[in-house]
């Protein structure tokens, strides 16, 4: 294959082992893409040069930090998605806007394939290839890791030392991280045993909760149409926003969660996943819904939820059913504003207080005292309508069991 490669590129031993591995098994030139999904600068300082040290034609640098918060984190949280009752969906929310801006850079270079380092084990594989063949069906994929000869971390080595790649590697890293603005997950290593705790040291963006601060904190987030938009009436952008939140609350120990997964590919796997800021916002959003959305609407969000956090982590962002079922979120969505009060402590996360001009609590209904808008009697009707099939059922059962012989 002559032309050139776009490879989704990380600067990690993996990748640095595609780039020569590209070029003399198709005989074209590579170009490497990194997408800033907020992974942190330590992982994007001198990727450019990294690059080209392993045989790139070049390197971008893509910041979608402020597409990755807009477009697909708040999105999912407006639709109250959550995977394995639990999972935020850091990592899937994430694969589809990088995979895009691989799509958009090879565009603009006149790349003629695609190339990524997922495994052939994992979900990453499916979240890249039906974002390409969404947007770039005409374009060849390329998954070296379903093609080639090595079989694991000692291969690579030895192959990119042949190539006089310099790849610093000493010791095995004991886990495999992915990181960006929402979370970063932990994997691998004595997390493959669900009966193993995770150790002390594992953890990058929260406290342990018993080393927290000792007096709680207390936050008031803003929501505008079920987007977060401030916190203690201070206006913050969409990043900001996030970075500010992960903060405050990873100091507090929230974010925390074990989970054992499905991997689309049909395995369990077990996952440590840190999402302070996350947390705080799913809560929040969830208590402003349930004081502004009627019973009805509520049940047919909680409906649809889980279908979302599917088609999230299955990677069919690219699809109708996400348009459809973000329209039917946004209607939803029109009342959800106002004011979510929340009190961190300890690792959690509590709800504490919440206010709206589109409040369905109306205290003249709803309190125990004397009132002179609910005429009591008029429940009585209400249940007897209400218990009406109860009632004719148990008539009939009454008649038969009445007709029937005893023996």
């Amino acid at each position: 294959m002559d032309g050139l490669i776009v490879l989704s590129y990380s600067g990690g031993l993996d990748t640095s082992a595609i780039v020569p591995w590209l070029k003399e098994t198709y005989h074209a030139r590579v170009l490497c893409y990194t997408a800033d999904v907020g992974q942190g600068a330590d992982e994007l300082i001198g990727l450019e040069e990294k690059a080209v040290r392993s045989g790139a034609a070049g390197c971008v640098v893509d910041d979608l930090r402020e597409a990755f918060v807009t477009d697909f984190i708040f999105p999912t949280l407006r639709a109250g998605a959550v995977y394995a009752r639990t999972y935020l969906l850091g990592t899937a929310m994430a694969r589809p806007v990088i995979a895009a801006g691989q799509v958009a850079a090879a565009r603009q270079a006149g790349g003629t394939a695609l190339a990524h380092g997922c495994t052939g084990k994992g979900n990453d594989q499916v979240r890249f290839e039906l974002t390409f063949q969404a947007l770039a069906p005409d374009l060849s994929v390329i998954a070296p890791w379903r093609e080639w000869q090595f079989r694991g971390r000692e291969d690579l080595i030895a192959y990119v030392h042949s190539k006089g790649i310099a790849v610093p590697v000493s010791e095995a890293k004991p886990f495999s991280r992915d990181r960006n603005l929402w979370h970063v997950s932990h994997e691998g290593g004595v997390l493959e045993d669900p009966a193993t705790p995770p150790p002390d040291d594992l953890f990058l963006m929260t406290t342990d909760p018993a080393d927290a601060p000792a007096e709680p904190e207390e936050l008031s987030i803003g929501f505008e149409q079920g987007i977060p938009v401030s916190v203690d009436a201070v206006p913050y952008g969409p990043v900001a926003l996030v970075e500010y939140l992960n903060e405050v609350a990873g100091t507090h120990g929230v974010g925390r969660a074990d989970i054992v997964e499905d991997r689309l590919v049909g395995m369990k796997s077990r996952g440590i996943y840190e999402t302070p800021a996350g947390t705080v916002l799913r809560a929040a959003h969830r208590e402003l819904e349930q004081l502004v959305l009627d019973r009805r609407t509520l049940a047919l969000k909680d409906q649809l939820a889980p279908r979302y956090a599917d088609l999230v982590y299955e990677g069919r962002w690219w699809s109708p059913e996400r348009e459809a079922l973000d329209a039917l979120v946004a209607v939803t969505q029109r009342p959800v504003t106002g004011t979510v009060r929340v009190r961190l402590f300890k690792g959690t996360a509590t709800v504490i207080g919440r206010e709206s001009p589109f409040s369905l609590y109306q205290p003249q209904y709803a309190t125990f005292e004397a009132d002179h808008v609910y005429n009591h009697a008029d429940a009585g009707g209400f249940i007897r309508l209400f218990g009406l099939p109860v009632r004719i059922g148990a008539e009939v059962r009454r008649r038969a069991e009445a007709e029937v012989p005893i023996a």
